[in-house]
């Protein structure tokens, strides 16, 4: 038999208490809550309850008895109802907000600690797959049975022969652009035949390599990842597992061996583009006919400086690559998180290559090179 909540405010030796009877169900939440509206606007907040005097409690009639107990105590009810009570504030319970004195400086230093350790936190997974990726390419090399020609073909069309056209548009205008400045400053000393050593120093140890890196990583890299992470949140990547296969042997190996072979290639493409880009201003704008350019450039020891980029084009490529599938190993798998990491992607294959050509610049002048 169905009974209506009720609630009064009584008084024992203890001191005042509420005692609630009755159902305190959805059926009798509006009755319900004009009684906890009054006696809450009456009694003294915090109250106590003796609850043992009511019949069915579900989650309405629990939201009730917490909103009239106001932090107070409940007493009287049975385990389960209990732990229903419990359940239904931890809903309700307002969510917390920021921590007093958590501002200025110390949260300055707090965000700045958590950067560092983010940053640590992935230099060192991505040191761990550079060493899972050598480790399984090592025993491929050795089974020519889990070589990949297919995938490694199509992977290389994608990163290597589609990027060639805005890669050497890109070196032709930035050769362009340096040839502009060198005769712009080199003018005032009466020096402008110095613009061809200019931009063949610049596009040969350091323009050609890293504006293709930057470029790869921003195309080829991102892809990677999106790729990678797409499969990820569709699950394909636990169903290679499932058929038995390694997914770095079938993800990682074909996209990794493509762009170390189109990588040099696309280098190799940035620097002529570079260098005739910088060859067309010097003849058209300072009167350097195209014999004497060729023949400073033959001067300044081109063979040396390229193969100081040059070298340094495997190892752009080696880590845009094993950045760009590592992060797509670390989606999560919705739409959102493919997007992160892959934007992720792009910030650290850029700084990396960035940084690790800085400290080539500074290797490679310490030995004289």
């Amino acid at each position: 038999m169905t009974t209506t909540g009720t609630a009064t405010l009584q008084r024992n030796a203890d001191g005042e208490f509420i005692a609630a009877a009755g159902d305190w169900t959805l059926a009798g939440a509006a009755a319900l809550g004009q009684i906890v509206a009054r006696l809450r606007k009456s009694g003294p907040g915090g109250v106590r309850i003796d609850a043992s005097g009511i019949g069915r409690l579900d989650t309405a009639g629990a939201e009730l008895l917490l909103d009239l107990a106001g932090g107070g105590e409940v007493r009287g009810l049975d385990d389960k109802r209990r732990a229903l009570l419990e359940a239904v504030a931890k809903v309700a319970a307002p969510p917390a907000g920021p921590p007093k004195g958590d501002g200025g400086i110390v949260a300055l230093f707090a965000r700045t600690g958590a950067a560092a350790e983010q940053v640590a936190r992935d230099a060192y997974q991505l040191v761990g797959f550079i060493g899972l990726t050598l480790v399984t390419l090592l025993r491929c090399v050795v089974d020519p049975r889990r070589w990949r020609p297919t995938s490694l073909a199509f992977h290389l069309e994608q990163t290597g022969l589609d990027a060639v056209p805005i890669v050497v548009l890109l070196n032709f205008l930035v050769g362009a652009v340096v040839a502009f400045l060198g005769a712009t400053v080199l003018k005032d000393f009466g020096a402008t035949i110095y613009t061809v050593e200019l931009i063949g120093y610049s596009f040969l140890r350091e323009f050609g390599v890293l504006l293709t890196a930057i470029l790869i990583a921003g195309r080829s890299g991102s892809a990677f990842t999106a790729q990678i992470g797409s499969m990820k949140s569709r699950e394909e990547v636990d169903a290679i597992r499932t058929l038995g296969l390694d997914p770095v042997e079938v993800l990682v190996l074909p996209r990794l061996l493509a762009l170390l072979i189109a990588m040099p290639l696309l280098t190799v493409l940035a620097m002529l583009a570079g260098i005739v880009g910088g060859g067309m201003v010097a003849t058209f704008s300072m009167d350097i006919s195209p014999t004497l350019f060729v023949s400073r450039l033959q001067e300044l020891g081109a063979t040396k400086h390229f193969w100081v980029g040059m070298s340094k084009a495997p190892v752009f490529a080696f880590l845009i690559a094993a950045i760009g599938c590592l992060e797509g190993f670390k989606v999560s798998g919705s739409a959102e998180s493919v997007g992160t990491h892959t934007t992720s992607s792009v910030v650290q294959a850029i700084f990396v290559a960035i940084l690790v050509d800085a400290l080539a610049a500074i290797f490679f002048m310490e030995i004289g090179i």
